[in-house]
């Protein structure tokens, strides 16, 4: 007897952690669903949409590369986050429509809520919330418009300037705070946008790795600690390796820090409550970590 499932599709998918993730969850709850993979090519997504469309025990699936963007034409509604990212990431069906959401800038953020005031109209001020975002691909787009929405100053640093004014610039109002990442002297962004300020209970500096520095089969990103500014959280959305060399060079500068695997379970956290209706649970978030680690 089939149960109900949802997937993750890709091309490449083998590598996915997106099904010991939600089989985690839904094992821990005991719900009667499954979680699965499935390789699917650019040329192979039109029909796969059309044979799940006709699956009644289908809940959805999650999209990974290369097919964030390609998705887009064929679904029937895509939420405002989607649109204005331009992908997708997350599918779900809803009364035989298929909806297309975007899930990375709020499990980016997820780590981020208990150091942001409730009221987001509070020290708005974007003096008081700044951001260097390293990258311009499709996650860092959705965590610029995370961070935008979320009222922060965006400092864009990528190896191809030209690309970070197309995907990042409508989130950044001063041009000249997009730039190289052969510019990341940060005695540069101090003089533009770190002058002397009072200290506020609701600043909060970020220092984000949305690129693919770091990661195995990649050189690192190279910061040095006196680049970095005291207090300051390091970011870096890398989860092979999850403990990156920027991340080690922060905590020996005293920073704190937050891995890759924070922005994943929280992606695929909201992700699993739009396919099986109830909310992942986060309890046991250690025990998966551990896994995802082992």
């Amino acid at each position: 007897m089939s149960r109900p499932y949802a997937e993750v599709i890709g091309d490449p998918i083998a590598h996915s952690k997106s099904p010991l993730i939600h089989n985690f969850w839904l094992a821990k709850l005991g719900t009667d669903a499954e979680y699965r993979a499935c390789h699917v090519t650019k040329d192979g997504l039109t029909d796969y949409f059309r044979e799940r469309n006709n699956d009644d025990h289908w809940r959805g699936c999650n999209v990974t590369m290369p097919h964030k963007q390609a998705v887009v034409p064929l679904l029937d509604r895509v939420s405002p986050e989607a649109e204005r990212i331009g992908a997708v990431n997350t599918v779900v069906m809803r009364n035989y429509y298929l909806e297309g959401h975007n899930t990375d800038g709020a499990g980016f953020m997820e780590p981020l809520k208990e150091l942001l005031p409730e009221d987001q109209h509070v020290g708005r001020d974007p003096l008081y919330r700044i951001a260097a975002l390293i990258g311009a691909g499709g996650a860092a787009r959705a965590i610029a418009d995370a961070l935008y929405h979320a009222h922060f100053t965006i400092i864009s640093y990528s190896r191809d300037s030209e690309k970070a004014d197309r995907a990042i610039g409508q989130y950044i109002g001063d041009k000249d705070l997009v730039c190289s990442l052969t510019d990341l002297v940060w005695e540069t962004s101090e003089a533009r946008t770190r002058q002397p300020l009072p200290a506020e209970p609701n600043r909060i500096d970020l220092f984000i790795n949305a690129s693919p520095l770091g990661m195995v089969g990649h050189p690192p990103l190279d910061v040095h600690p006196p680049r970095l500014i005291e207090n300051e959280i390091v970011y870096d959305i890398v989860t092979h390796p999850v403990d990156t060399p920027l991340l080690q060079t922060a905590r020996k500068a005293g920073l704190r820090t937050i891995d890759g695997l924070e922005m994943l379970i929280g992606q695929a956290a909201v992700a699993f409550e739009l396919f099986f209706g109830e909310p992942a649970p986060r309890e046991h978030d250690a025990e998966l970590r551990a896994l995802l680690t082992a």
